[in-house]
């Protein structure tokens, strides 16, 4: 199969800030010439603009993962992480990463200092900026699966958002696969900030299922102090999830919406275990 054209959309799937992807929309499917799953367009490019370049392309242990970078009218350069055919995420915006951390620092309460966090995917890295940039947070783990993004945060173009972020000495960065960590790590904290997915029912593999998972969230209750948050983001609210969440002994469970300029919100669902 050939490469994909660089003028051709990602598929949808993550954030970008315009609106959670319809799997069932107009669009869907995945990018021309990347095998991968579902998704509706990506994000908007107007016409006449300069067509998007993938900077980089390699095959992992979960499947292919792309960088690509395209130019928006400004001239500001924004890039997109794919993986196996499907939109995850660009640098356009950030709102829903930062807001991930907000939400989970107000279910703290206010005051709170010396806290530790683990943010589960680093992603675009905004999430993890602006947990470096808020000195309640004492200690910040990022657990991250695919090398390639690592690489990108490190000495590629995505150090721009994360780079002093990760020389905070504050900061420890774990290659590992985030449900493996979460349950066989014994290391605790007082949030566990998760973004590896476009939603508990809309996974970006197959294995990370097991996160939403009675298993899987027992084990996000083990790496939580008592009194600690659970915050997930996802691409659409899911009553399921929230009754998961319940019969997995967590209290407080709640959404907070994150509005975006169309479709339906993003949201972070919330939970807190027991103290």
């Amino acid at each position: 199969m050939s490469l994909p054209a660089p003028g051709d959309l990602p598929a949808a799937g993550h954030h970008d800030e315009t609106g959670a992807p319809d799997p069932a929309g107009p669009g869907y499917g995945s990018e021309p010439g990347i095998p991968g799953g579902p998704g509706s367009p990506g994000p908007d490019v107007t016409a006449g603009a300069p067509a998007p370049v993938v900077l980089d392309r390699r095959e992992g242990p979960y499947g292919e993962v792309v960088l690509r970078r395209r130019t928006e009218p400004d001239g500001t350069a924004v890039y997109e992480i794919i993986a196996n055919g499907t939109f995850l995420m660009d640098t356009s915006d950030g709102r829903s990463e930062r807001l991930l951390i907000d939400a989970a620092r107000r279910e703290l309460g206010e005051g709170v200092v010396g806290a530790s966090v683990l943010i589960g995917g680093l992603g675009a890295g905004f999430s993890l900026a602006h947990a470096a940039a808020d000195a309640c947070w004492a200690r910040i783990a990022v657990v991250e699966r695919e090398q390639a993004v690592i690489d990108w945060h490190r000495e590629g173009p995505l150090a721009s958002v994360s780079g002093a972020a990760l020389a905070d000495p504050r900061t420890v960065l774990l290659h590992a696969g985030l449900v493996e960590y979460l349950e066989t790590s014994p290391d605790t904290y007082d949030a566990l900030c998760l973004d590896i997915d476009n939603g508990p029912g809309w996974t970006v593999t197959e294995e990370n299922a097991g996160l939403y998972a009675p298993a899987g969230l027992a084990a996000c209750a083990a790496r939580l102090n008592p009194g600690g948050v659970l915050a997930v983001w996802s691409a659409r609210p899911s009553a399921d999830f929230e009754e998961s969440l319940r019969n997995a002994g967590f209290h407080g469970v709640r959404t907070e919406e994150i509005p975006v300029a169309r479709g339906v919100p993003d949201v972070v669902h919330l939970a807190v275990r027991p103290a």
